[in-house]
């Protein structure tokens, strides 16, 4: 049985979120500045009495098992709470759900050692601290078998050497989920990375310079450097060589909560599009009334509704016991089509604000930026097409001739050998 309703108690959930972020969170993108500068006494004067309300509901870091202090909510759920969150900056972090530390909780919960859980994963969940995950080189982009930072074990010690790219969050964070190479001999080339966890502050990891884009209140996206960085030898996330496996458990629901929260900040647009396209007049005519601001408006809530569509369905999907690997298709669409969705629907909301859109005063432009940010983010947009594609068309059979199977002539052929003559 196919159906598209929320069963009512979750639906009175995700309006009470609704009207908690509309009303009570975005006020704070206007007033406050990293959403990651836990420390920030602002940060604590304003957001966790709202963390507090979260918590006193019953939806505090709900990707998490109850055992963790979360409801242990399916993909599903998330994605619709995600879509929620998405509306304002700070809506993730006051929720618990924000990134990279909803993905460092789960590998963490998954593979963590007990030791492990209780020096990272308990603050983290409490936000008493941020992460950070590093994976990206200068050199490597898109690429992970081209990465080069490594780690050599001696006595003890992982001593690790090399330089890691827009490393999210490192300023802020208390600790380092870092992808070294530690079985550079290893014949399966997907198993010679391993997962580190690295404390902030140990000696020999340097932040050469924070970059940003705009948009955001302030440079977040570091370039480390490893210079003989000592690390635990227990500090091993997952086991040696393992990597692979440990970042691929946080990507696939990371990219749907992330594709979720795109929509979220596309509606935003689309909702500003239809306001201004009621409110505004141009020789005697609402622009709601003009044929081409119209195909605007139609065409943004049609590109939008498609899209959400598609994720809900993979987010259904994971839900019905198919892990990542299986359902790698419907992820990497999603991860294909989430920038352009974007991208359309705040231009054609700023064209329609004319040059207020183009302006300060107006987030269009933060929100076309950020259209390049979520196709570059967790893989660009053309590594995944490359995968749609491979996936559609490992099972499509060649035709056993020179000429297509389904030319007219042969159809009609085999249509009379099944029918005879008519």
């Amino acid at each position: 049985m196919w159906g598209f309703e929320t069963e009512p108690e979750f639906q009175r959930e995700l309006d009470w979120i609704d009207a908690f972020v509309r009303e009570r969170v975005q006020p704070l993108d206007h007033l406050l500045g990293n959403q990651y500068d836990v420390a920030d006494p602002e940060f604590v004067r304003l957001v966790r009495p709202l963390q507090a309300e979260v918590k006193a509901r019953g939806l505090w870091a709900c990707h998490l098992g109850p055992e963790l202090g979360g409801k242990g909510y399916g993909q599903l759920k998330l994605a619709l709470m995600n879509e929620k969150f998405g509306m304002a900056r700070f809506g993730p972090i006051v929720f618990g759900a924000q990134a990279p530390d909803t993905g460092n909780s789960e590998i963490l919960a998954h593979f963590g050692t007990p030791e492990q859980k209780r020096k990272y994963l308990e603050p983290l969940l409490a936000n008493e601290v941020v992460s950070c995950f590093s994976m990206t080189e200068p050199q490597g982009g898109a690429d992970p078998l081209g990465f080069t930072t490594s780690a050599v074990l001696d006595g003890d010690e992982w001593v690790v050497n090399g330089e890691k790219w827009f490393a999210s969050e490192a300023r802020t964070a208390a600790f380092f989920i870092v992808m070294v190479v530690t079985e550079p001999q290893a014949e399966n080339p997907y198993r010679r990375a391993t997962m580190l966890l690295v404390d902030a502050g140990t000696p020999g990891l340097e932040i050469v310079r924070d970059y940003g884009f705009h948009g955001e209140p302030e440079p977040a996206h570091a370039h480390l450097r490893f210079t003989d960085v000592r690390v635990p030898a227990g500090n091993v996330l997952g086991g040696r060589g393992e990597a692979f496996a440990v970042a691929q458990t946080r990507l696939g629901g990371g990219r749907l909560h992330h594709a979720m929260r795109t929509i979220a900040q596309a509606q935003r647009a689309f909702e500003m599009m239809c306001e201004r396209a009621v409110s505004r007049t141009t020789k005697g005519q609402r622009l709601a009334d003009l044929q081409m601001v119209q195909e605007k408006i139609a065409d943004s809530w049609v590109q939008l509704r498609q899209f959400r569509l598609l994720v809900l369905e993979t987010a259904w999907l994971a839900d019905q016991g198919r892990d990542w690997r299986q359902i790698r298709l419907h992820v990497s669409a999603v991860k294909a089509e989430m920038p352009k969705v974007l991208h359309d629907i705040a231009a054609r909301a700023l064209q329609v604000h004319g040059s207020l859109g183009l302006s300060t005063e107006m987030p269009f432009t933060d929100w076309l930026v950020n259209s390049f940010h979520v196709g570059l983010a967790d893989g660009p947009t053309e590594v995944h097409q490359q995968v749609v594609a491979r996936e559609l068309l490992k099972d499509v059979a060649p035709a056993e001739g020179m000429f297509p199977s389904y030319l007219r002539a042969e159809e009609e052929r085999r249509a009379r050998e099944l029918y005879g003559s008519v």
